[in-house]
């Protein structure tokens, strides 16, 4: 039930499935869907909603445990607790995306123009704003704030394909089947078995990124010029 009300809320503020819009400058080439849909809902938001929101957002960047502070919102605004989360998704996805980028080469009036076009209100932007360049942490914490909110990378890749003879409702099966193991960053395992259907969709799914990564270093407006 909370999966469909959840889809309910994601399509009230345009949030669908499918990859974000066009680009606006520092969120790169394509507008996360989670921003898009932050951006429309934001015209229903009260500037008092609008801050509390933002400051569990600045909240759930530093790490720290938000949901009894949604719980509080949802409880004292007519905004169900998914549409808080899909609010505070996009702001927690614009925020991080702009305070990885470095003052010299980021400017305040550019972030401005960035997020009117995104159509989010003025007295908004201004806040929003405030948190990136006002009030920006100093670049060591920063950083750790960065690193921190990132997944665990992969250190490690192992695999092998087995045959399963017999299975327990067939005496003889005789089906291909590949097994896994990822070593991560933070030290754990995982042992997993991926279908041969699931590996070829896996296989074309990678040489469909690599094929358009090439197409993009092909472009003249991504190459340096002398």
């Amino acid at each position: 039930m909370a999966a469909v009300a959840g889809k309910a809320a994601g399509a009230a503020y345009g949030y669908g499935e499918s990859g974000g819009g066009r680009g606006v400058g520092f969120l790169g080439p394509r507008v996360p869907a989670e921003v898009e849909a932050m951006a429309r809902g934001l015209q229903e938001v009260g500037k008092e909603t609008f801050r509390r929101l933002l400051k569990v957002t600045v909240n759930a960047l530093e790490g720290k445990d938000c949901k009894e502070s949604v719980k509080l919102i949802a409880e004292s605004t007519n905004l169900s607790e998914e549409q808080l989360a899909f609010l505070i998704s996009g702001m927690y996805t614009l925020l991080r995306e702009a305070l990885r980028l470095p003052l010299s080469t980021f400017k305040q009036e550019v972030f401005k123009e960035d997020l009117k076009e995104l159509r989010i209100p003025e007295d908004f932007i201004m806040d929003f704003s405030s948190i990136v360049f006002g009030n920006r942490l100093p670049a060591s914490k920063g950083t750790a704030l960065i690193q921190g909110s990132r997944l665990p990378s992969v250190q490690d890749f192992k695999w092998r394909v087995d045959v399963a003879i017999s299975t327990s409702s067939l005496a003889r099966a005789l089906q291909p089947s590949i097994l896994m193991m990822m070593k991560l960053s933070d030290g754990t395992a995982h042992r997993f078995e991926v279908p041969v259907a699931k590996f070829q969709e896996l296989r074309y799914n990678v040489a469909l990124i690599l094929k358009e990564m090439n197409d993009l270093e092909k472009r003249s407006i991504l190459k340096i010029q002398d």
